[in-house]
């Protein structure tokens, strides 16, 4: 319930101190300072009040003005939203207005160390304005102790009308209502910093969960912490390329998101592959999945366990249906020397270069539709593992002829 009555009280708080426009940081500023505002009010009403009781006329009536002001204030931003008219006249009213009760008083002791409510001005400021105009205003407070403590011997009265077991009360209240405004300060520093900690750290995860869904963990690690051109040399690694027989024509039966939903439902089954053997996915083009082993991270098994990875794709697919279309793949593979690293600074990606990725290229595009077409240089690492069958020599475009086999099942 009393939850309720808070959210409800914000709520309205919120409505009347800020504008739609408003920046989150701005729309707490308000809320702040109107929050502070209406209590101010209310305070100056009630000492005002009490002033009166204890037969101090003159600073009772001023006391209920600063409450008059501070509530005509409030309304006049209500109907013109000049904000900083209201801030700095809040300030002003409430700084003079305090300092003048404590030399009507009759200084520290006689008012019950009242003025020290004007500490408020310069805290209000840097949480519900701007920081470095609350920093200024505290420097105007400490002129204003030391002056009217210099000038407590001149006095116009040095006692009151108020009884010693009532000022020794005031002290208490005053002091304690100052120090809860300042530790009510402090907890709103706290808590605003938790929120913009956990925003902040929120996005860093994010930011962090898409880079890794888009380069390896090794390159993420580099781009976070050097500032260089990523380009490694790999001696030895091994590249799949897989594509679809046949896809431009069934495309074109297909409604765009059917197509799509195929894709994705296939190839999110080839992330899930590639992640099991720790593999890296370097990228989809069109219907071509592009897949490299002993990058980044080097490893000696490289060719046997893409090898690996091919017979699980080429088995899925083999065995399921996708969308009502039954699916046919070519697969190829190569090993060798390659570059890897990021180009450019905006869509980057991590890509490969060399021969060795334009032969396992033309691997995947002249093997046959559900085969597993390897080199030489992969067949050669894989040979006492895999049983592969001899396909013979065929033409490759740019290197002529070479003897290629078919990867048929694992030893």
């Amino acid at each position: 319930m009393f939850q309720k009555y808070l959210t409800k009280t914000f709520l309205l708080l919120a409505r009347y101190a800020a504008e739609p426009e408003d920046s989150e940081e701005w729309r707490i500023k308000k809320i702040t300072f109107v929050s502070v505002a209406l209590g101010a009010a209310l305070g100056w009403l009630g000492f005002g009040l009490l002033y009166l009781t204890l037969n101090e006329r003159t600073i009772g009536l001023f006391t209920i003005s600063g409450f008059i002001l501070i509530v005509l204030s409030l309304i006049g931003y209500r109907i013109y939203r000049r904000y900083t008219l209201l801030v700095y006249f809040g300030v002003i009213v409430h700084t003079l207005g305090i300092t003048i009760i404590h030399l009507l008083l009759g200084g520290f002791v006689q008012s019950g160390m009242v003025i020290v409510w004007i500490l408020i001005s310069p805290m209000l400021l840097i949480v519900g304005y701007k920081p470095h105009h609350g920093l200024i205003m505290m420097l105007v407070v400490a002129i204003i102790f030391p002056l009217v403590a210099i000038l407590q011997p001149y006095y116009l009265r040095i006692s009151n009308n108020i009884p010693p077991n009532v000022i020794t009360a005031l002290f208490v209240v005053n002091t304690l209502g100052v120090a809860t405004y300042m530790i009510l300060a402090v907890y709103y520093f706290v808590w605003r910093n938790e929120i913009l900690s956990k925003l902040v750290f929120g996005e860093q995860e994010k930011s962090e969960a898409l880079l890794l869904n888009i380069l390896p963990k090794e390159i993420v690690a580099v781009l976070k912490n050097e500032n260089r051109v990523i380009a490694d040399q790999f001696d030895s690694a091994s590249i799949l390329f897989a594509d679809v027989v046949n896809f431009t024509p069934m495309s074109a039966r297909m409604t765009p998101t059917e197509l799509v939903e195929l894709l994705n439902e296939v190839y999110s089954y080839f992330d899930t592959l590639v992640e099991k053997y720790g593999l890296e996915k370097i990228k989809t083009i069109g219907d071509c999945y592009m897949v490299a082993s002993g990058v980044p991270r080097r490893r000696p098994d490289h060719a046997l366990v893409l090898t690996m990875l091919a017979l699980e794709i080429r088995d899925y697919v083999n065995k399921n249906e996708f969308h009502g279309h039954k699916l046919t793949f070519r697969i190829g593979l190569n090993s060798g020397s390659v570059v890897a690293g990021v180009i450019g600074k905006k869509k980057f990606a991590y890509d490969l270069w060399g021969d060795a990725v334009n032969t396992a290229s033309r691997m995947e595009s002249s093997s046959a539709g559900g085969s597993i077409q390897v080199t030489e240089a992969t067949y050669d690492l894989i040979k006492e593992e895999f049983v592969c069958d001899p396909r013979g020599t065929i033409q490759v475009k740019g290197k002529g002829e070479m003897p290629v086999w078919f990867v048929m099942e694992k030893r």
